[in-house]
């Protein structure tokens, strides 16, 4: 009796085997993906090539008052305690600013300080396209949600400044501002009076290392620096 052969050509066990394996090695799948990754990865260069920028920048045109009070500036006893007379007394006396600064910073909550001076800043602009420019610095950095500085303002008034960011006019900030100015007068001010900081001032003992310590941002309006009126300085 005959056996009769039939052969499937189709059924090729070495073919099935070989062309995915190469069509994953070597196909266009593969190479779109490589693409794909060399982009992403340029991309997040160029990302951490600006915020390294940005960051050189700020230390260039904001240098830390931090830690140099009694290198910087020289405040006697006697201005220390004028300080405690209001609230306006020390914000308008630099050593009394730097000194405010360097207490927000031990309490993680500068950035009310620092948004209380950019608008100052901002209402010294003349020209209408470093109005907007600086405007909208302020707003990226302070205002807007997730901002890196992000201060606490309640929902009606940021929307009125989200509004109102395409054409600014130097009354933009001012709601923000003044909430910001009075939550540092009652919060952050009360505090301040009581600490190492401004004991130290009005006693004339040397400055002492501070220790940090993180709070709450329920309360968070605070930093003040000497900054110059220059639109790089916001971005």
């Amino acid at each position: 009796m005959e056996t009769a052969l039939v052969f499937f050509p189709q059924l090729s066990m070495c073919e099935s085997k070989e062309k995915p394996f190469f069509e994953l090695m070597h196909g266009p799948g593969k190479e779109e993906r490589n693409r794909e990754a060399k982009i992403r990865g340029k991309e997040k260069r160029n990302r951490l090539s600006l915020l390294l920028l940005k960051h050189e920048l700020q230390e260039e045109t904001l240098p830390s008052t931090s830690g140099h009070l009694a290198k910087d500036i020289r405040v006697s006893p006697e201005e220390a305690v004028k300080w405690g007379e209001s609230f306006d007394k020390l914000l308008s006396h630099k050593g009394g600013l730097e000194a405010f600064t360097r207490f927000l910073k031990t309490e993680f909550s500068e950035e009310n300080i620092e948004f209380w001076m950019a608008c100052e800043d901002f209402k010294k602009s003349k020209e209408p396209q470093q109005i907007i420019l600086k405007a909208k610095a302020i707003y990226e950095k302070f205002i807007q949600n997730d901002a890196p500085q992000e201060v606490n303002l309640d929902f009606h008034t940021k929307e009125i400044i989200t509004k109102s960011i395409t054409q600014p006019t130097f009354y933009t900030f001012d709601a923000a501002q003044s909430r910001v100015y009075q939550l540092m007068e009652q919060d952050s001010y009360t505090r301040f009076l009581k600490s190492d900081i401004y004991l130290d001032l009005t006693e004339g003992r040397p400055q002492r290392p501070t220790n940090l310590r993180r709070r709450s941002r329920s309360f968070t309006y605070n930093e003040f620096q000497d900054v110059k009126s220059n639109v790089a300085v916001w971005f």
